[in-house]
């Protein structure tokens, strides 16, 4: 971490504490490889098959990498008649719900969730479950609590998935699809050598051309500036 002459990048892959200790310590430049606290946020005009089938995708397929959801927000008005159906799925592959009050109410035996659970990545089967009143809620719920990795929105609204695309302020966002596409290799980048949550130089999933800088040659034929 020290060695500048050395050493010209550092990508720190693997847990919070190997990376906030890279990042706290290094003296030569680091890529931070961040945590995947990601979202999935249900609106109000989702397709809620849809919606159930990515949520399980979403957090089952793999539940112990980075681009899994860890906390699900489905707005008010599908929640009755979402929350009931994706918890059927979710449950039978194990998945333990922690919910908000709403949640608790329409779901029995949700764990009442805590405030640290909004911010937790599990990198498990537990899912955060938050019913919110509004798309606004939802992004400032995201942004307050995201590490800015991966989020989606699941909705028939272009507007609202416009508005969540803009004003979502995470590396990836993915529109009536799974988080688990963000991925070096389904985006067409090679191999991956990380995802990057910061934003210089790279960000996102990164492969060989995030890592490559520039040189500039120039010839000339005796030009001076004037």
């Amino acid at each position: 971490m020290g060695l500048r002459e050395y050493v010209d990048v550092l990508i720190p892959r693997g847990g919070a504490s190997l990376i906030r200790s890279v990042v706290e310590n290094a003296k030569v430049p680091v890529i931070e490889t961040g945590e995947g606290n990601c979202h999935l946020y249900v609106d109000a005009s989702a397709d809620l098959k849809a919606a159930a089938e990515i949520a399980v995708n979403a957090k089952c397929q793999r539940p112990s990498v980075c681009n899994a959801i860890e906390t699900m927000l489905v707005h008010q008005d599908v929640a009755q008649a979402f929350l009931p159906m994706v918890a059927k799925a979710l449950k039978s592959k194990g998945v333990e719900l922690r919910g908000c009050e709403r949640t608790c109410k329409l779901i029995p035996q949700t764990k009442p969730a805590t405030e640290e659970d909004w911010k937790t990545e599990y990198l498990a089967l537990i899912l955060a479950v938050k019913v919110v009143d509004s798309l606004e809620e939802a992004i400032t719920h995201i942004n307050r609590c995201s590490t800015s990795h991966s989020e989606a929105i699941i909705t028939r609204d272009l507007e609202a998935a416009q508005r969540f695309s803009n004003e979502i302020n995470s590396c990836s966002v993915f529109v009536n699809a799974s988080t688990r596409f963000c991925d070096g290799g389904e985006y067409g980048l090679g191999a991956e050598i990380g995802i990057s949550n910061q934003k210089l130089h790279a960000r996102g999933p990164m492969g060989l051309e995030e890592l490559t800088s520039y040189k500039y040659v120039v010839y000339g034929q005796g030009q001076v500036r004037g």
